[in-house]
């Protein structure tokens, strides 16, 4: 029975799957492997956010995921519960995708982690795959394995492997169904074949490796972006000194293969969850396996600075910040997302408001994000907008903050009639400075 039972699971075309957290990646998981075919019980102990969930109501904006819950949901593939034991018991596959908040130390907290693998030990009853979707340091899965070994009752077998998610916020969705690479860390030819069943419609290439290589190569990824951000904005420092263009220095070292073109965009600096996180958590990790990571601590550093060199470059202009009033049009980390976590413009406002200026905020998909953020700041100092001309009346700059395309598509003679002062200071160097500056505008750049 047990041979028949091993060779029925690793031969199956669709799989009864759990997913551990309904956040960006769980939730965004599980949809996507419903559209793939697979019945997902999506489980997360929020009961409200679960409620919200069943009735097809989603508490943060991803593109295109909401009609691809509907759909998983309508074609009875995708459900959602906050009953762990039971969707554990009836699963053949969990996928842990739970939070891995960072410590003020750097480290990772993985008390979710824990919990959700005793959850997982004390209702296992049956061979399972476990998967780490999470981001989680290395020797992770380690912990897992023996977490689950210590505290499962019934004398069944397991599986952990790593596979890490590489979703991008605001294109989490085709990100899901183009993936650039599939990373395995497998312990056993029998769990690489599940999951090699798992994802066989997604046309592309499956790196396997063990465990610890697998749960390294996430942090790795992401780093490697974090340096090559903090490289072309300290690049853009020099740029301003030498009266260059970090624009064009960009496009001739992208075009060199070697390099590539991809996060060599200079500006007010990266944020997000990840990059910010996953950089703290690698020089932890680096730190207690013997080795300082002082590259990595230079990105950050370069990173942090970024922001406060990007106020200066507005006191520049308007010397003294108080009572002066200042538009803000982007709040979230990057457009496609209403997600504010570690975003630039936080900082910055925040340094604004210590300055006594007086900020009017604009974001398309994150204001409701923004009002709980700043929520114990100054509230007299700043205001929020539902349209973007509005928050420039009668103000002395217009910051911009995220490239959303929609700002690409303002009406700039509006503005400067709307403005009291017209200066824009660019912080992602999206604009069209010449068609700005022939407009009357004066125009900061980040390097340019």
């Amino acid at each position: 029975m047990g041979l028949k039972n091993k060779l029925s699971l690793e031969n199956k075309k669709n799989f009864n799957i759990c997913v551990i957290g309904a956040g960006h990646v769980g939730l965004v998981v599980s949809a996507g492997l419903a559209k793939l075919g697979h019945r997902v019980v999506c489980v997360d102990n929020n009961r409200k956010k679960i409620a919200l969930l069943k009735r097809l109501s989603l508490i943060f904006f991803e593109p295109g995921l909401e009609s691809l819950v509907r759909e998983g949901v309508k074609r009875g593939r995708l459900y959602f519960s906050y009953n762990l034991a039971e969707a554990i018991k009836n699963s053949e596959v969990i996928f842990i995708a739970v939070g891995t908040p960072p410590k003020e130390d750097g480290s990772v907290d993985l008390t979710s982690i824990e919990n959700v693998c005793r959850v997982i030990a004390q209702n296992l009853n049956s061979y399972k795959v476990i998967i780490e979707k999470s981001t989680v340091p290395v020797h992770t899965g380690e912990k897992v394995k023996e977490t689950i070994s210590r505290y499962k009752k019934k004398n069944v077998t397991f599986d952990v492997v790593s596979n890490p998610e590489f979703l991008r916020e605001g294109k989490a969705v085709y990100d899901f169904f183009n993936p650039s690479r599939i990373v395995l860390g497998v312990e056993s030819q029998r769990a690489e074949k599940i999951l090699r069943a798992i994802y066989k419609s997604l046309k592309t290439t499956i790196l396997v490796s063990d465990i610890n290589t697998a749960e390294l190569i996430k942090h790795a990824c992401n780093s490697f972006l974090a340096t090559k951000l903090s490289f072309i904005n300290a690049i853009s420092r020099i740029c301003d000194l030498a009266g260059a263009d970090v624009e064009r220095v960009a496009e001739g070292m992208g075009l060199d293969p070697r390099i590539g073109r991809d996060f060599l965009r200079a500006g007010v600096g990266f944020g997000g969850f990840c990059l910010p996180k996953d950089i703290d958590a690698f020089i932890h990790i680096s730190k207690k396996l013997g080795y300082d990571f002082s590259l990595l601590k230079e990105v950050k550093k370069i990173n942090q600075e970024q922001k406060s060199y990007f106020v200066e470059k507005i006191k520049e202009y308007l010397w003294v910040l108080k009572d002066k009033r200042i538009a803000v049009f982007g709040l979230s980390f990057k457009p496609g997302t209403d997600d504010m976590r570690f975003s630039p413009s936080i900082d910055i406002i925040e340094s604004l408001v210590k300055e006594k200026a007086l900020l009017f905020l604009y974001d398309p998909q994150a204001i409701g994000e923004a009002k709980k953020v700043f929520s114990g700041l100054a509230t007299k100092k700043i205001k929020f907008f539902k349209e973007p001309y509005s928050a420039v009346k009668e103000c002395d700059c217009l910051c911009i903050l995220t490239e959303w395309e929609e700002f690409s598509r303002l009406n700039f003679k509006k503005i400067k009639f709307l403005m009291r002062y017209p200066l824009i200071a660019d912080g992602r160097n999206f604009l069209d400075k010449e068609k700005l500056e022939r407009l009357g505008f004066k125009y900061i750049g980040i390097g340019r």
